[in-house]
């Protein structure tokens, strides 16, 4: 048994402090907001996992000295634009013996670092520091659906300690050393599900969804791969499982506001009606720079930031797509 302090009360962050939980560990989850601390604790209830009971050895705090004291684990599930902000409040309370796991996606548009890369340049290279991610929506996984994830983290020991952490009967953890594969295919595909989301509002159908998960998955992996990613990670749970998910999930707050932008809304009028953090509106300008800085052309990200933040309409931006040059599949492969 471990003691573990969840930071963010979301969704996600919920999900996986009752996982935890039911896995023998001591857990407390922290919040931001004092109210959701007190509502949490005197309903035993989510605002957004409604008719979850949450477990009564579940505990909650709002002070964030409290969540980080004594933990042996600390798992970030932050919204990926507060995560700098978050690794300062926590650097006070840090020991170099606690290991922290980031299972938030995004990339930093300022800096274009990961979440990873923003917890090293914040806690420094010292800091033991992991990933999880993978084909994972929170009203599943705390329903406890099978669910199948993968741990990363440079250091082995660091992976496989996450890995027992979470790892039960119906949440199954695998471990890998390529952080750098895991986190640009968590925050990338939720690119490509606003162009999975805009296709389905369009009103186009499964031919379309397909070339977008394929191609998208091309994308992705050209630009890990520049990046010093591996083509198996990209292939596996972190690349591809992640992304067919995130494109065709009922539960993908990004598939939902690309529906609605494809059905006539505007980006600012859809992320209001979705009412939750939409990550891949903050990850596609950043992963448009990265494109540039390591020279890996983008198409389907292109269009997409061209729906986001330039007005195009997205049945031109698709039309954009098919009018490209022509050129083979596979450039690797000859004749």
């Amino acid at each position: 048994m471990a003691k573990i302090g969840v930071i963010g009360a979301g969704s996600w962050g919920t999900a996986l402090a009752v996982l935890l939980c039911q896995n023998g560990n001591e857990v407390i989850l922290w919040s931001h907001r004092w109210e959701q601390v007190q509502y949490m604790q005197e309903k035993r209830e989510c605002d957004k996992l409604p008719g979850i009971t949450l477990p009564e050895a579940l505990r909650f705090t709002g002070d964030m000295e409290e969540v980080v004291e004594g933990a042996q684990l600390l798992v970030l599930a932050v919204p990926s634009t507060a995560t700098r902000q978050t690794a300062e409040r926590i650097k006070p309370y840090l020991k170099s013996s606690q290991i922290l796991c980031s299972v938030s996606k995004g990339i930093e548009e300022t800096t274009l670092l990961t979440q990873c890369g923003i917890l090293m340049d914040v806690l420094g290279q010292k800091q033991s520091i992991g990933v999880l991610s993978g084909p994972s929506h929170a009203e599943e996984v705390i329903l406890g659906l099978p669910t199948v994830v993968v741990a990363g983290a440079q250091e082995r020991h660091v992976a496989e300690y996450i890995q027992n952490c979470f790892m039960n009967d119906v949440f199954r953890v695998y471990t890998s050393p390529d952080i750098v594969g895991i986190e640009i295919g968590a925050s990338l595909k939720n690119v490509i599900a606003l162009a999975a989301g805009m296709s389905d509002g369009l009103g186009f159908g499964d031919n379309t969804k397909a070339a977008l998960i394929t191609r998208g998955i091309r994308e992705i992996s050209a630009l890990a791969l520049a990046m010093g990613g591996n083509a198996e990670t990209l292939s596996g749970l972190a690349g591809t499982g992640d992304l067919i998910v995130t494109c065709s999930s009922q539960h993908s707050r990004n598939r939902k506001a690309g529906m609605l932008i494809g059905q006539g809304l505007s980006p600012e009028e859809a992320m209001h009606q979705v009412h939750m953090v939409v990550e891949g509106v903050y990850s596609a300008k950043a992963a448009l720079s990265l494109g540039e800085k390591y020279q890996v052309t983008l198409p389907i990200i292109e269009q997409v930031n061209q729906v986001l933040f330039f007005g195009k309409d997205p049945k031109t931006a698709v039309r954009s797509l098919m009018e490209r040059d022509k050129k083979s599949e596979i450039d690797v492969i000859g004749w």
